[in-house]
């Protein structure tokens, strides 16, 4: 089921990548429950059309994201039941950044899967890259310490466990500079480029003056696409120690301006969310992390 539901093949900026971002923010703050017409005038807010938006909601339901469902004859999707847990790890990613410091632990999984059963080793690598790991060896994975349960979790949702091991490590020793080795087990440019591509399409929008303030609509719009740009790098980004980093690293400079923009604007976009469905809702950042946290 987590296959399904953890979606990060939409591409930011699509119809469909909005709409999971809407769902993702707001559905259980309205009670996992919300009509359509709300749903097509939250999207129209993003300047997408009805027609657009019914054929990404098509492809939410197959993602088992959401179901249709009538209340009060009035025509709505809910959330389905088994998306609450993908959405509250989501939540910990977006709300509470991580990342390592210099003594932190590290986890390694290593796993031998049967020939007869390669589908699955797919499944698996395909789905340990989602949640950040690195390649050590095409069956030798790692990544930081506080993301074990993850991997436990997806072991075991493909019934994998009895084929892998899962270890608990301090920092590792490497032939060479451990820094050169992070470079081969991570693709830091695929992740350099999703930070740059947030700060470039995002920086003039914490830089708008705001007075006069922004309409609640607006507010909405800019802080929708810059979640749904930003949502996929707190997860191939696991949060690697910054000494293992390059100098010019843009990932500091990336969660600082999603924090501002979401102190800015994530208030202001619940606001135009109650309004829109008629359910005051509290904002679903009230609480966040104001920073990453450094996990040892």
């Amino acid at each position: 089921m987590s296959e399904i539901l953890d979606d990060m093949d939409s591409r930011p900026g699509s119809t469909t990548s909005l709409l999971r971002t809407v769902l993702g923010l707001y559905l259980r703050q309205l009670g996992g429950w919300i009509a359509v017409a709300d749903l097509l005038e939250l999207m129209e807010a993003l300047d997408v059309p009805a027609p657009r938006t019914r054929t990404a909601l098509v492809r939410v339901k197959k993602k088992s994201l959401v179901v249709p469902e009538t209340r009060d004859k009035v025509a709505g999707y809910s959330l389905v039941p088994e998306a609450a847990t993908m959405l509250a790890r989501g939540d910990r990613r977006i709300y509470h950044p991580r990342n390592m410091g210099p003594e932190s632990r590290w986890c390694v999984v290593s796993f031998s899967i049967p020939e007869e059963n390669r589908h699955l080793r797919h499944q698996l690598r395909r789905r340990l890259h989602w949640i950040g790991c690195g390649t050590v060896s095409p069956a030798l994975w790692i990544c930081p310490a506080y993301l074990a349960g993850e991997v436990e979790e997806i072991l075991d949702d493909l019934e994998l466990r009895e084929h892998s091991t899962v270890f608990i490590a301090e920092r590792p020793r490497v032939a060479g500079d451990l820094r050169q080795a992070i470079e081969g087990w991570w693709d830091l440019d695929e992740i350099r480029g999703h930070h740059e591509a947030f700060l470039e399409q995002h920086a003039a929008d914490g830089l708008v003056p705001t007075d006069p303030p922004v309409s609640a609509r607006e507010a909405f719009a800019i802080y929708i696409r810059s979640v749904d740009t930003w949502r996929i790098i707190p997860y191939i980004d696991p949060g690697l120690p910054a000494g293992l980093l390059p100098d010019d690293w843009p990932g500091d400079a990336s969660n600082a301006l999603l924090l501002e923009l979401r102190e800015r604007f994530s208030g202001p976009a619940t606001d135009f969310v109650s309004e829109v469905t008629g359910t005051a809702i509290a904002d679903p950042a009230l609480g966040a992390s104001p920073a990453l946290t450094v996990t040892d």
